[in-house]
């Protein structure tokens, strides 16, 4: 009879074997048990980072209105912190920020847009791989090259066909953040229009459209969602913006329609409270928190209606 009992060494290396498998599957399942836990942590790190900056823009603005009345700060139209009698009046900041961010949508939005629709609808492939990188370039430099190019070119330029430019004012930081922006709306909106199904060009080719029309009447409609999504994140970046308008603007505390005057923002106003002139604890320090939480709060509703927008237009295509 042929004996199918192994060799008492065999019995030992299987018995090995299937304890070590048992001992791996024990630890492979204790630690897909505490991944989960991992991620959480680290997913909260963010929110927890949210709630932390929101409560210390909270109490110190609250702080900051119990020194300076609320209607007094957000209607006045003089900012003069540091002087004898100061003065909170948040619209100079507010009509700076403005100024200086519509400035820059005029030039990076339709530049951008165009710069999209060529590099999705018009460019070869082999082109648009040599673009799209040295255009996402622009993004790359730093904010504070831009502000001494908006100051030491931009604006001597400028002078020679606008002599009644003055040396640091809202215009050149306005055109320089544009062209800063451009390589994020260029991105983001090529990559909408990209997303679009090749059929529906095709159809729309097939009922004789020409190139343009069908960029025009299929392919931004359909990608419109993304665009405006794009067109919100450069407002936002240029609304956030500090180097550029720190050191080309001024710090002039405009409140004034002329774009050749000196004007400063929200962020450069911030960025001079910080600078030292400002004793901690006195009502000039808290005035920053005050325009801080006013800047979070109206980027934050400014995003809120972009989601309602871009929900609205992608629902209807």
């Amino acid at each position: 009879m042929i004996n199918h009992e192994f060799p008492k060494a065999d019995k030992v290396n299987i018995r090995d074997m299937i304890d070590q498998n048992q001992r791996s599957n024990s630890i492979r399942r204790r630690i897909e048990k505490l991944i989960p836990i991992f991620l959480t942590l680290i997913a909260s790190i963010s929110v927890l980072t949210t709630i932390g900056i929101i409560w210390t823009l909270l109490s110190e603005t609250v702080e900051f209105f119990k020194r300076v009345p609320f209607l007094d700060f957000f209607t006045g139209t003089v900012l003069r912190p540091l002087s004898q009698n100061p003065e909170f009046g948040l619209l100079p900041l507010l009509m700076g920020t403005l100024t200086s961010s519509l400035i820059a949508m005029a030039v990076a939005a339709p530049i951008g847009l165009m710069a999209a629709i060529y590099l999705s609808e018009y460019a070869s492939p082999k082109v648009r791989k040599v673009v799209k990188p040295v255009l996402e370039l622009l993004a790359g430099v730093p904010t504070i090259v831009y502000g001494f190019f908006a100051f030491t070119f931009v604006t001597p330029l400028l002078r020679e066909f606008i002599p009644s430019l003055q040396a640091t004012n809202i215009l050149s930081p306005g055109l320089v953040m544009g062209v800063m922006i451009i390589p994020m709306i260029a991105s983001l909106s090529e990559d909408a229009m990209s997303s679009v199904p090749n059929a529906m060009r095709e159809g729309a080719a097939g009922l004789g459209a020409t190139k343009l029309e069908i960029t025009r009447k299929v392919v931004i409609p359909a990608a419109l969602s993304g665009i405006i999504a794009s067109f919100v994140l450069g407002i936002s970046r240029a609304i956030g913006e500090t180097m550029i308008v720190t050191i080309a603007s001024g710090s002039t505390k405009n409140f004034t329609f002329d774009i050749t005057q000196s004007m400063q923002t929200m962020t450069a106003y911030i960025v001079e409270v910080t600078g030292g002139d400002a004793p901690a604890g006195s009502t000039v320090y808290y005035s920053l928190y005050a325009v801080a939480m006013t800047l979070f709060v109206f980027t934050l509703i400014m995003n809120l209606l972009a989601r309602a927008v871009s929900k609205k237009f992608r629902e209807e295509y």
